[in-house]
């Protein structure tokens, strides 16, 4: 008898986390049934329950009860651990599914306990039953079945399959087991119609079947996506997932239009038949009642030693740590904040947190792994500097605890924790073990189908080619601080970016294609695409994670990952702690190894005073590349102009070179200050004394968020903690927020005296620049590291610049700028040598030898082979001695080619080529016998007289001329991926630099927009003649390469045909092109070709200068007086002094290196045409 007869509740549910399946997003999900006034709704997804709490909050929210549950894969008849593959027929597609490995089964929470073991059947279904899916079995069907409500399934079910393969009594038989291990009130036959042929099939034997045994029929819906329309962007999706295109009449797809969410009247006229299936959705959903605990803490706990309470053992590590911090006495500031800062973290319950994370640290810094000075606001805690969690410190540098940890908003501390990205994995291992295994694991993160991706994916899958997503993504808006502008915007006239996107509508209107695509794409937008892991983040909890929420085991690497994402752990009560990867303290080690190695001493970075003349001397010149923070091009300019000589303009020049306070001019203001170019004006006059304090190391700018804080305490009477919740508020931008807050701040001041101008003018200084003031205790602990990597490039160029080298080794377009570094400094960069050389680049004396692993086919224990013997056995002293020396693993022909065309035997005494014709027979001699050794095959050693008269033909190395230069070279470049012992194009700085308007080094690091047009200039290395298939046009692909770089142009159409003939390899040309901005890089399409005159002559000559007389200021060729000093080198230098068409030339008293950053520099000065005559 139906109860309602007008009501349904949808059960069987695949929301976008069953991704590339599922296209219900969860919000739309629930507008939906709340729309049709449903009760309640099902959240059923393949194998994980991913988004279970967010589905849980939504619905919730909603009004809607959230019956949470998941579509199980199930082993068939097998232990989950057992990969064996079952049929229970002849095999296809209505045998057991994934070719016999698993079956299917729809599990619900009933209760809080259910929704807890589904939580642990889906955790140990993926760590210990998985096979191709994350695989449960009936041991844990019984062991966690209380709480849970189970049902016969889909198709793809253990009865399902049984009924279509004809076998009825094992069906009837599965079925009761089922009915066993959940109850008899717990289990129901489940009944679906698509109107496919699958399910009528078996309709009547499961109605059969549930009245042989007495079991209740469910109906649901197997819903996909939420509403009918929706199943067009389903279709799409499903092609995304296969790689497929609509019109493959192979692709995945199914048969039917019908997987949506269906109003409860559709759904009762389905199963008119059978009115008590449609009640039974609505007896489960009202059974259903499920809670998370959004108030539960789960501190990961530290094991003190005994007499030790946390609190206790806590406060006294800080104290320790405060009496070797400062070992001539605690000053009495210091002693009061750590005090200050014990009772607030003891008091918040967060004296276990700052245990452990001083725990990890310490070991890992006792065990060698480099550990960051610190990141983020934690920098600002004295305890954390206390117990070497950071190494800045706070007082010093005027950082506030407040920032990090505010006794008036109780929320997680957050330390985030840099280590050397070679030895990470080492400090997540110790956390695991030490705090258990089953209490770590790292964070899922979930990738979703953005805007420009949906509109690639749509266009591929309706089956247009490339060039139509390309066209679409080229013409939406720029996306804003990373974030693309939504498809729907475009469309939306209420849409802050509308009018950005009238080019992408006006594309619209005019083709009905790009259209059809927009319109594909807008379904499969943020949609959820993969999962990930997230790059940082571990959860660490005191109990057993799958108590808790579910997780899982990532199968490439065994590495266990919650379910949830970071906002569901955090909700409940998880900690995160972030293990990060900076490369740049892996360059730093690598730089300290090279010195200890070249020089005989190790520096000790968190030893360093922050006043060294050389670094500074270093970073006013923006001599900066490779320097952590500081590399860019814009951003040496600025350090040119602003000289750095504190570190306080290293922390400052950090937090303004970002978009806000670059926008402001911040930046440019604070170098013109602080060189007397500027003037300092007070925001307001009666405000200039108080301000003074907290404004005047940055000259009257407000360029941290610290600064803000301080300004409200010292001028409004706020304490700390509400001057944190005051930056908060201006942060978020909400009036109703803002407006307390002013009256407050208010009053504070006009307590202290101000007047209501003064007041307001405060005001509205503060809340814009709130947008962008940093933090900075990031920007001062990453200075740190700028101001580590700045000293040891003063210092120690060839060793720091060494590991530099190393670390981009495996990024040729980097290998290349920096290499082009070493040569601008004069470090020379010696080609690879048997006898010095190791695996990667390392500093000899105040050169740099390139690693042996960087070439071609010579792998690591080859490396390993060569230094073995030259360590046990002496050094090589002919080509001949270090065949006969180096294990059999070594004497490969291919790879002792390679270490002769890279030149690693150079210092041995006979010519590449030389060595080049008689190495196969060598090799293969000296092979033969080392295998003989081994054998035991020892003979009588005719080449032993020969030796004795120092003829042994096997040794002789014919007197044979060296490969030209040019040979020499391009041998180089195959077998090190770049030139390194010279550059073809030496010589030629000027006339490259004349005619080209960017470097290719910057062009591919800038934010040139796509579609402008740019002229570079260097070699041709690369040409490709191409046919394109579709419309069987000729084009070609070419590569240029300057001293810094290669990029990749295309000649299409017209311009191929115009310069086809002048594309030969080895060509020194200009270019100008059009950018095109891919997500794989910058390439150009070609506009103009102009090949260049290169003649020796050109290249000896002095490098001229020519500017208008006029523009000649004092000022002018000041800077460009030290601008020349920076490139002291043999090249004289000329400047050509323009009026009215008479020019006068003067002999300069300076010499430079000419080079892409001098040239640079110049043209920034004295215009871009100051090179041409």
């Amino acid at each position: 008898m139906s109860q309602a007869g007008s009501s349904f509740a949808h059960l069987h549910v695949h929301t976008e986390y069953s991704m590339l399946d599922g296209a219900a997003k969860i919000q739309g999900l629930i507008d939906e049934v709340a729309r049709l006034e449903m009760p309640a709704v099902g959240m059923t997804d393949h194998g994980t329950m991913f988004g279970a709490y967010e589905f849980w909050r939504t619905a919730t929210a909603a009004g809607i009860n959230p019956v949470l549950g998941v579509e199980a894969y199930l082993t068939p008849g097998t232990h989950r651990s057992d990969k064996t593959r079952v049929r229970w027929g002849s095999g296809g597609e209505d045998d057991v599914s994934g070719s016999g490995a698993y079956t299917h089964l729809t599990l619900l929470a009933e209760t809080t306990e259910g929704m807890h073991n589904l939580f642990r059947m889906s955790s140990l279904a993926s760590l210990e039953g998985y096979y191709f899916k994350p695989r449960m079995d009936r041991n844990l069907l019984q062991q966690y079945s209380n709480g849970v409500i189970a049902t016969t399934g889909c198709p793809s079910s253990e009865v399902q399959t049984r009924l279509r393969l004809g076998q009825y009594d094992q069906a009837v038989a599965a079925a009761a087991e089922f009915r066993d291990i959940f109850g008899a009130d717990n289990y129901f036959v489940e009944l679906m119609d698509h109107g496919l042929g699958i399910e009528k099939r078996v309709m009547g034997d499961l109605v059969r079947l549930a009245k042989d045994l007495g079991i209740p029929l469910l109906a649901t819906n197997d819903l996909h996506y939420t509403k009918a329309e929706d199943s067009t962007a389903h279709e799409a999706l499903l092609c995304v997932q296969s790689g497929t295109t609509l019109d493959d009449p192979k692709r995945f797809k199914f048969d039917s239009q019908e997987f949506y969410v269906k109003s409860a009247a559709q759904m009762r006229a389905l199963f008119a038949e059978f009115p008590e299936a449609c009640d039974s959705s609505l007896l489960i959903a009202s059974r259903a009642s499920v809670a998370f605990d959004e108030t539960a803490n789960y501190m990961p706990r530290f094991a003190v030693p005994e007499g030790h309470t946390e609190a206790s053992y806590f406060a006294a590590e800080v104290r320790t740590g405060l009496t070797l911090r400062y070992p001539h006495g605690i000053p009495e500031p210091v002693q009061a904040r750590a005090d200050y800062e014990i009772d607030v973290i003891t008091q918040m319950g967060f004296a276990s947190y700052f245990l452990v994370v001083a725990d990890f640290i310490n070991w890992a810094k006792e065990h060698g792994i480099r550990v960051g000075p610190g990141r983020g606001s934690g920098a600002g805690s004295m305890a954390a500097f206390a117990m070497r969690i950071t190494e800045l410190d706070p007082l010093q540098h005027g950082l506030i605890f407040e920032r990090f940890l505010n006794p008036d908003r109780v929320s997680m501390p957050d330390f985030d924790v840099d280590f050397d990205e070679r030895r990470r994995g080492e400090v997540i291992r110790y956390v695991s073990e030490k705090y258990g295994e089953d209490r770590v694991a790292q964070i899922v993160t979930f990738g979703t189908i953005k805007a420009k991706q949906a509109l690639k994916d749509s266009a591929r899958v309706l089956g247009y080619p490339y060039g139509m997503g390309e066209k679409l993504t080229k013409v939406m808006p720029q996306g804003v601080m990373g974030k693309e502008m939504s498809l729907d915007g475009i469309i939306d006239k209420t849409h802050e970016r509308y009018k950005e996107a009238a080019d992408f509508r006006t594309l619209l209107d005019s083709d009905p294609d790009a259209k059809t695509v927009f319109e594909r794409a807008r379904g499969l937008e943020n949609l959820k695409r993969q999962w990930g892991v997230h790059a940082a983040g571990v959860i660490m909890s005191s109990d057993p994670l799958v108590d808790i929420i579910p997780i899982m085991r990532r199968e490439q690497d065994g590495q266990i990952v919650t379910q949830f994402d970071f906002a569901s752990c955090e909700a409940l009560g998880l900690v995160k702690m972030d293990f990060l990867s900076l490369r740049n303290l892996t360059i730093i080690d690598d730089a300290l190894d090279n010195i200890e190695f070249n020089r005989g001493h190790r520096v000790v970075p968190e030893e360093l005073a922050l006043d060294d003349p050389q670094a500074y001397e270093l970073l006013a010149r923006g001599d900066t590349l490779g320097v952590f923070q500081l590399d860019g091009g814009p951003m040496r300019a600025l350090l040119r102009l602003l000289r750095p000589d504190s570190f306080e303009d290293i922390s400052a020049v950090l937090a303004l070179y970002r978009p806000g306070p670059m926008g402001a001019d911040s930046h440019t203001n604070y170098a013109l200050r602080k060189n007397g170019q500027q003037d300092i004006t007070p925001i307001h006059p009666e405000l200039a004394g108080a301000l003074e304090e907290i404004l005047g190391g940055t000259y009257g700018l407000i360029v941290y968020q610290e600064q803000v804080m301080e300004i409200a305490r010292k001028l409004a009477n706020y304490t700390l903690a509400g001057a944190d919740l005051l930056r908060r508020a201006m942060g978020k931008k909400k009036k109703e927020e803002l407006d307390v807050q002013f009256e407050a701040f208010g009053e504070g001041m006009r307590a202290n005296g101000y007047s209501k101008q003064a007041v307001t003018t405060l005001w509205e200084v503060l809340v814009p620049f709130s947008d962008y003031a940093f933090n900075k205790a990031h920007s001062a602990a990453y200075g740190m590291i700028s101001y580590w990597t700045a000293y040891l490039k003063a210092h120690y160029p060839a060793e720091y610049m060494a590991a530099l080298l190393t670390s981009v080794s495996d990024q040729k377009d980097k290998s290349a700028i920096y290499l082009n570094e070493c040569r601008r400094r004069g470090i020379d960069v010696l080609p690879p040598d048997v006898n010095e050389s190791i695996a990667v680049f390392g500093a000899v004396g105040e050169d740099i030898r390139f690693g042996l692993a960087a070439i071609r086919n010579v792998g690591v224990g080859v490396v390993e082979g060569i230094r073995q013997a030259r360590e046990e056995k002496g050094a090589f002293t002919s080509f001949h001695d270090f065949i006969k020396k180096v294990p059999g693993s070594v004497l490969n022909k291919r790879t002792v080619e390679s270490l002769i065309k890279a030149g690693a035997f150079d210092q041995l005494g006979h010519t590449r080529r030389a060595l080049f014709d008689i190495h196969e027979t060598a090799v293969e001699v000296a092979a033969r016998e080392k295998k003989s050794e081994e054998l035991g095959d020892v003979g009588f050693d005719f080449d032993s007289l020969f030796e004795s008269a120092g003829t042994s033909p096997t040794a002789i190395v014919p007197d044979l001329p060296e490969w030209s230069r040019k040979e020499l070279l391009a041998l180089e470049r195959d077998m090190l991926g770049l030139y390194v012992s010279d550059h073809p194009l030496a010589g030629l700085e000027v006339l490259l630099a004349t005619e080209a308007d960017v470097s290719i080094a910057d062009l591919l690091m800038s934010d040139v927009e796509d579609g402008d047009t740019v002229t570079v200039a260097g070699l041709i290395t690369s040409v490709n003649h191409r046919v394109a298939r579709n419309s069987g046009n000729a084009y070609a692909q070419v590569i240029i390469e300057d001293f810094g770089g290669e990029v990749s142009i295309m000649f299409l159409g017209k311009t191929y045909k115009n310069y086809q003939l002048e594309l030969v390899n080895d060509t020194v040309v200009a270019l100008r092109g059009r950018v095109s901005r891919r997500d794989d890089g910058v390439g150009l399409h070609a506009i103009e070709l102009l090949p260049l005159n290169v003649s020796v002559e050109q290249s000896r000559e002095p490098l001229t200068l020519t500017v208008p007389e006029a523009f000649a200021t004092v000022p002018v060729l000041s800077a460009l007086d030290e601008a020349l000093a920076r490139h002291e080198g043999d090249c004289n230098v000329r400047l050509r002094l323009v009026k009215s068409g008479i020019a006068r030339v003067f002999e300069l008293p300076r010499r430079v290196t000419v080079s892409a950053d001098l040239i640079g520099e110049v043209k920034v000065l004295l215009g871009a045409h100051c090179l041409s005559s």
